[in-house]
């Protein structure tokens, strides 16, 4: 199983950083067919087959962590680097 985590530093508010992470939600399920679920308003679970993984609004940065299953596994830089290409372009 592989795993990443991503870690942007911010001084964004908070309501414009839950934005950002619910396009970002709603990018990864029209993309990759998964699904995005607030679990508390600082935390965004992602689900999909053979994907894992958490969005969290910190205090000063926004940290994405993902596991993936074997056969997903194989998509592991494509997605981290769509990952980060998007926390750099929408996260400051």
């Amino acid at each position: 199983m592989a795993s990443f985590r991503l870690r942007k530093a911010t001084t964004q508010p908070r309501p414009e950083l839950r934005a950002t992470a619910a396009a970002l939600a709603a990018e990864l399920e029209a993309a990759h067919g998964v699904r995005a679920r607030w679990e508390s308003d600082d935390v965004v679970a992602i689900r999909g087959a053979g994907v894992e993984g958490r969005l969290v609004l910190a205090d000063d940065a926004v940290e994405v962590s993902v596991r993936l299953g074997l056969l997903a596994s194989a998509f592991q830089g494509p997605l981290r680097a769509e990952i980060q290409r998007y926390l750099d372009e929408h996260v400051s």
